[in-house]
């Protein structure tokens, strides 16, 4: 399923997804606050958690199984108090990564998806 460690795809889809939201937000201001304020509320583990949910119906059986997996790994001790939160946004950056990975035009295909959602 897939060449990597979980974790380092969480790692790289994490990176990918703030330049991918980076890219969107720097069409909107000139402000660097307001810059930073847009892009933090889209890469903070809530909203990714919410993202994960809405693409859930979309995900083929091996995606589905890639983000299972991506919510069931150990949690470091600092984030334990929104594990529900950080175990989905975990998921959502496996996914992203994974897709960078290993099928960009996949990866094109949910920022479509997703657009809608992330109101930018």
């Amino acid at each position: 399923m897939e060449e990597m460690n979980l974790r380092n795809y969480a790692y790289i889809g994490d990176a990918v997804w703030e330049l991918y939201i980076r890219e969107k937000t720097i069409k909107l201001t000139n402000n660097s606050q307001h810059l930073h304020k847009i892009t933090t509320d889209k890469v903070k583990m809530g909203f990714q958690s919410e993202l994960l949910h809405k693409l859930e119906e979309f995900l083929t059986d091996e995606e589905y199984e890639l983000a299972r997996r991506g919510r069931n790994l150990p949690i470091p001790i600092g984030r334990r108090q929104n594990q529900s939160e950080y175990r989905q946004a975990t998921a959502f950056e496996v996914l992203i990564g994974w897709w960078y990975i290993t099928d960009k035009k996949r990866l094109s295909e949910i920022y479509e998806i997703l657009s809608d959602s992330i109101g930018i």
